[in-house]
């Protein structure tokens, strides 16, 4: 590779030093990856879905997360249209604490009242999603980008109990103690 394909790479590598003011053309990219990481309730949330499902057997496994981020993507579309949901701050508190209070706990509830929850709690951080698209962002860059942080701490929370040994069983229910706790907080605030 020759001094001048390095450079030319390193150029496309980095598409936003070509403008004069960088930023221009933002598509909201950044902003959907950055936001459910960004809120310590959203991240909360995100990860315990993770930790959750991978307590569960047979569909919940996958049924769980797949559930929460279709839900978030209708929430987050609705959010966009505007739509705002009674309580939803508390909403979003109170889906931390109760996820966290699930994983502590290694509930098991029959499918359909564990994707029901699931649901719920999608809709309310989907629609917060939605509502805090940047202004001059396309919306569905924005989602992808929130749709895709969300499956990748899904995964990272699924990912730390099936990798860790079972001896470990006892810190992820911590874990979801501390989340629990974490949501208490948030509600009373």
């Amino acid at each position: 590779m020759t001094l001048k394909h390095l450079f030319a790479a390193t150029l496309l590598l980095t598409p936003a030093l070509a403008f004069a003011h960088p930023g221009h053309g933002d598509n909201g990219l950044l902003a959907g990856i950055s936001h459910p990481i960004g809120g310590l309730d959203h991240l909360l949330a995100m990860l315990a879905v993770g930790l959750w499902a991978a307590q569960q057997q047979g569909a919940a496994r996958w049924a769980l997360p797949c559930t929460f981020v279709a839900t978030m993507l209708i929430g987050g579309m609705l959010g966009f249209e505007g739509l705002n949901l009674p309580a939803l701050e508390s909403g979003i508190a109170a889906s931390v604490l109760a996820l966290g209070l699930a994983v502590a706990l290694a509930v098991r509830p029959p499918l359909s009242l564990a994707i029901a929850a699931t649901a719920l709690f999608a809709l309310f951080h989907g629609v917060a999603h939605g509502l805090e698209l940047p202004d001059m962002s396309s919306p569905w860059t924005y989602a992808i980008g929130f749709v895709a942080a969300t499956a990748v701490l899904h995964a990272a929370g699924y990912a730390v109990v099936r990798v860790l040994p079972q001896a470990a069983a006892p810190l992820v229910r911590v874990a979801g103690a501390a989340s629990a706790a974490t949501g208490v907080w948030l509600l009373a605030g």
